[in-house]
């Protein structure tokens, strides 16, 4: 069955099915029929049985079975359609009378059958049906009577009927076959459909779609889901071929800074004060690449979803002061006072190294576009078992229009008019990633030459760990 298409199998599946039911419905037909018929030839000989009783009487000491004229009379000298046969048996089971239509045949007394017992036997070779009781005559057991019925028409009837009913058997599981095949190969022609389609799609050829059935069903939804797959295909490869396109794009521009400095450098012999400015540029530069070498790397690692979340119980001040410190050399050479507001100590339920990282990109991004003597202020507040940290800065701010992409890798707001601030426009991109996978509520409002304000929204400590 194995070997069978998915099509015969189902038309298979269907007629074993459909076929066993009719062959259930035509055997109960068939039995039915047969009973009816046996019940009527029983009936008929126990009505013969019930006459022929009657009419046995005793005259001048003489057991009277039946005149000639009334042997005559009866239909039992004629060949019937289920002819009668009558015989009368005296104790030893010698034959006293028997009808006209026996001639020189005889009914066999069966004694291993019990009186009044209906029983198939044989008469020349035909099925007959027969009956023996024992006669008496003033409660004197005087004989027997045997009385039988020949099977032979009933027998035709029955053995036509059998042969109808197998032959209409086949032809109904040779029409059923075909007829659930037919069906079964329009059923299953989306399936098809799907497998044509899913041969020609490729990593270039992403656009095609299974054409969707009209019918709303399994096959329907099959289809609809098998469409929705390659939609998220479609999209994972694009982003991934413009991810490595502005991947190659920006590791290969300080590349190009570095290489393009140290050729300048070697064209003539110059002093130790150009030396240094153009070294220290190229370091700049390669501090600039590292940056975007980690923050790729970690953008790998949930690609890969290598990194786990191992959650626990952390200092939340701490960890932005251990931030702050970081950037300390920055914030003083743009003069920019931070305000950590802090009334208590705060702590939360989280990964440790996955906070520090998108505090410190917030964080970092904060410093950066802020403008000289201005002011960042960061601020911890405890609302419904959750600790809310705004950070808030006085810097160039967010385009409204640009707010959408932000989390998108590589874009960076406005950078042509900033060309002096560096950066890989993934701080955010991976931050955005951070907090979806910690559940960590995140929320951006800016706006140009105000300033930028976000929101972490953060689970606070858990009591059952302490």
């Amino acid at each position: 069955m194995t070997s069978l298409s998915f099509k015969n199998r189902i038309a298979l599946n269907y007629i074993l099915t459909t076929g066993l039911l009719v062959l259930v419905v035509f055997s109960a037909i068939y039995f039915i029929v047969k009973l009816t018929v046996y019940n009527h030839i029983d009936d008929n000989l126990n009505i013969e049985i019930q006459d022929h009783l009657k009419e046995i009487r005793m005259e001048n000491k003489k057991v009277i079975f039946m005149d000639v004229e009334e042997w005559e009379e009866r239909e039992h000298n004629s060949v019937d359609v289920n002819p009668v046969f009558v015989q009368f048996l005296d104790l030893n089971k010698q034959i006293i009378e028997k009808s006209p239509n026996l001639k020189n045949e005889k009914l066999i007394f069966h004694g291993n059958k019990e009186h009044f017992q209906l029983f198939d036997t044989e008469l020349l070779g035909s099925k007959i049906r027969q009956i023996q009781v024992p006669l008496h005559v003033k409660s004197k057991k005087v004989g027997y009577l045997i009385i039988a019925m020949s099977l032979s028409d009933s027998s035709k009837v029955l053995e036509n009927l059998l042969d109808t009913l197998m032959i209409s058997f086949l032809v109904i599981l040779l029409l059923l076959f075909f007829l659930a095949r037919f069906f079964a190969g329009r059923s299953i022609r989306p399936i098809n459909e799907i497998i044509n389609t899913s041969k020609i799609i490729t990593k270039d050829n992403l656009k095609t779609r299974i054409p969707l059935p009209k019918t709303r069903d399994e096959l329907f939804t099959l289809s609809k889901t098998i469409n929705n797959l390659l939609n998220r295909i479609e999209d994972a490869i694009e982003r991934e071929k413009q991810f490595t396109s502005d991947a190659s794009h920006e590791l290969r521009t300080p590349l190009t800074v570095i290489k393009g400095t140290l050729e300048v450098l070697i064209r003539k012999p110059r002093d130790n004060k150009e030396y240094e400015e153009k070294i220290n540029y190229c370091i700049n530069e390669v501090d600039h690449l590292n940056s975007l070498v980690d923050q790729l790397l970690l953008m790998a690692r949930f690609e890969n979803q290598k990194q786990n979340v191992n959650k626990e119980n952390i200092y939340l001040n701490s960890i932005i002061l251990d931030v702050l410190t970081l950037n300390a050399e920055k914030i003083k050479t743009s003069k920019i006072n931070v305000v950590l507001e802090a009334p208590e100590e705060f702590y939360i339920y989280s990964d440790n190294y996955l906070v520090v990282t998108i505090l410190r990109n917030i964080i970092s991004n904060a410093v950066k576009y802020s403008k000289a003597n201005t002011e960042i202020k960061i601020s911890l507040v405890r609302k419904d078992d959750h600790i809310f940290c705004t950070i808030s800065d006085q810097g160039i701010g967010i385009a409204k229009e640009d707010l959408e992409s932000i989390f998108n890798p590589f874009f960076r707001s406005n950078a042509l008019n900033h060309s002096e601030i560096k950066g890989t426009g993934l701080g955010l991109f991976i931050v955005k990633r951070m907090t979806d996978l910690l559940q960590i509520k995140f929320k951006i409002e800016s706006e140009i030459g105000k300033g930028t304000k976000v929101l972490l929204v953060f689970d606070e400590f858990d009591n059952s760990l302490k």
